[in-house]
């Protein structure tokens, strides 16, 4: 396995465990609040260690643009969505339901990186969304279905953010440092989320607990500042359609956080839900690198 390859598969195992470590956390402060410190927490980090090793602070106003719009959608809308998210379902059925994001993405680089979609792509578009709807059909059909549905929604708020930021992430790799780029996008999409916070919650009602403690150091510093320095790193030498392509190891992360740390039973429809999207993802994303590296 190559370093690139083992930094991505590192990326998407620390990307697995955010639900549940949102889930352990969520109950010990508004979930804008706990966004917005977060990101804060895992931009500073970053920032702080750009500043140790003397990186240059982007000048280019290309480059501000590009680290706005990834600031907006990976850290505003992504988290926005995310917090929220796991207020209404298990945080390994949101996991499996994020897997909708490299589809997302894919075309999002057919319109913003002329990535071409052949018929094998096509179809592994209807495959990845079909997997997606055979793992929400029996939640949305129980007695909880209408907060099913609204979880839903915000997962896939967080995962069309995610996408937009992805793009926008490798427009600028290679151009920037990527613990400098990665600070400040967390940054920028953490002021939004902490004037909605200022305004729609009480930031000061946080019960500091270790467990809400654990949650936001492990998501922080793993599964944001680590996580998403590893992902620009490896965007700077692939292409993001490639690497993309590693998120298929995400549902079967999550069900197995899901299972190990609060108990969701491994259902059928969760198994061939997810295997679904990783068929779906793969033959979306075979494709797609191909035409990436004739674009890119």
């Amino acid at each position: 396995m190559s370093p690139d390859t083992t930094r991505v598969v590192a990326v998407m195992a620390l990307w697995a465990s955010c639900y549940p470590l949102i889930t352990v956390g969520l109950d010990d402060a508004p979930h804008l609040t706990f966004a917005a410190m977060r990101a804060v927490l895992a931009g500073g980090v970053l920032l702080s260690v750009a500043f140790c090793l003397r990186l240059p602070v982007p000048r280019e106003p290309r480059l501000w643009m590009w680290l706005a719009i990834a600031g907006f959608g990976t850290t505003t809308l992504g988290y926005l969505g995310m917090f929220h998210a796991a207020e209404f379902v298990a945080p390994g059925f949101a996991t499996i339901i994020t897997n909708a994001q490299p589809l997302l993405a894919a075309i999002l680089a057919f319109f913003i990186l002329q990535e071409k979609l052949g018929p094998k792509a096509r179809i592994g578009l209807l495959v990845g969304f079909l997997g997606v709807v055979v793992a929400a059909a029996p939640q949305l059909g129980g007695d909880n279905a209408s907060a099913t549905v609204i979880g839903i929604a915000y997962i896939f708020l967080a995962a069309i953010g995610v996408s937009i930021g992805n793009v926008a992430i490798k427009r600028i790799a290679g151009s920037i440092a990527p613990t400098s780029a990665m600070g400040w996008q967390l940054l920028i999409g953490a002021t939004p989320l902490a004037l909605f916070a200022a305004a729609a919650e009480n930031p000061g009602a946080i019960s500091w607990t270790p467990d809400f403690l654990f949650s936001l150091i492990g998501l922080s510093l793993f599964g944001t500042a680590l996580a998403f320095w590893l992902w620009q790193t490896a965007l700077a030498k692939m292409d993001l359609s490639r690497a993309n392509a590693f998120s298929f190891l995400v549902p079967f992360l999550g069900i197995t956080f899901g299972a190990i740390f609060f108990g969701e039973p491994i259902t059928v429809n969760a198994l061939v839900g997810a295997a679904l999207a990783v068929i779906g993802v793969r033959l979306v994303l075979a494709r797609s690198s191909k035409s990436g590296r004739r674009h890119g």
